[in-house]
């Protein structure tokens, strides 16, 4: 019984300290693969060290943030074309909008979303989405260009029914599901129990999101079992259901 980790930064400096130590304590407890989005362009050498110290359990994606679009976003992503043609990587990402806290570089957002998609189309990759106080926004943009090469995962999903629905409809994408899951009020579980297992794949987001009872405190990739759990209460199947569904997921949409 193995997991994989669909999404986690172990590059963040919030592991500085003890990141060694807390990817083999995951692959101890049987989390042995971690997909490492990326952020912008200052993210990519820690990324990279990572996945050569650690060549069969960490892969790399190559995208740009939504929260780092600003001012200089063709600069960024210059960069991330570049690292992509010259570099295998699994996905694109992570990639999207978020408009949470800011809204200023909206139409920047968006332009950047649009053109990471076709970068991916063009590569067969999938692509790693994003999404803060966006979801029409990119469902907008996901309809306009939705066709047989676009795929991959709507990364911490937290929306209703409908919206699960309306990205599953895409075809070949999964929804990313963390530590949120594990929390009281959330109302994630009432929608998770209403979608089928084969179309989700598990993640952390570490250090961010921890789940219960870590909640608050940083997140790494060893709680992804916490998540693992919940959903083996909600399906109310043996956690040996759990790892060999979700990790058949994540290597149908990422090719591992």
């Amino acid at each position: 019984m193995y997991f994989i980790d669909t999404h986690t930064h172990l590059y963040s400096d919030q592991f500085d300290q003890d990141r060694t130590q807390m990817i083999e304590k995951a692959i101890t407890e049987g989390v042995e693969k971690f997909l490492l989005p990326n952020i912008d362009k200052a993210s990519v050498k820690g990324m990279k060290e990572l996945i050569k110290e650690f060549p069969t359990n960490c892969f790399a994606m190559m995208g740009l943030h939504p929260c780092s679009v600003n001012e200089n976003v063709e600069e960024e992503l210059r960069v991330v074309e570049e690292e992509l043609s010259a570099n295998p990587y699994i996905a694109v990402g992570e990639i999207g909008m978020d408009l949470y806290w800011d809204k200023t570089f909206v139409k920047e957002q968006e332009m950047a979303f649009r053109k990471q998609i076709l970068w991916a189309k063009q590569r067969k990759l999938p692509i790693v989405i994003h999404c803060r106080d966006a979801f029409d926004e990119i469902l907008t943009v996901l309809d306009e260009l939705n066709d047989d090469e676009l795929f991959g995962v709507f990364h911490c999903f937290t929306g209703n029914l409908e919206q699960a629905k309306h990205i599953l409809k895409y075809g070949n994408f999964k929804l990313g599901i963390g530590g949120v899951l594990t929390f009281k009020n959330s109302g994630l579980d009432k929608v998770v129990e209403q979608l089928n297992i084969n179309d989700l794949v598990l993640e952390t987001d570490s250090p961010y999101l921890a789940p219960a009872p870590f909640r608050g405190k940083r997140n790494e990739s060893s709680y992804l079992i916490r998540v693992a759990e919940r959903l083996s209460e909600i399906y109310k199947l043996p956690m040996t259901d759990i790892a060999k569904q979700t990790t058949m997921n994540a290597n149908q949409i990422f090719k591992l």
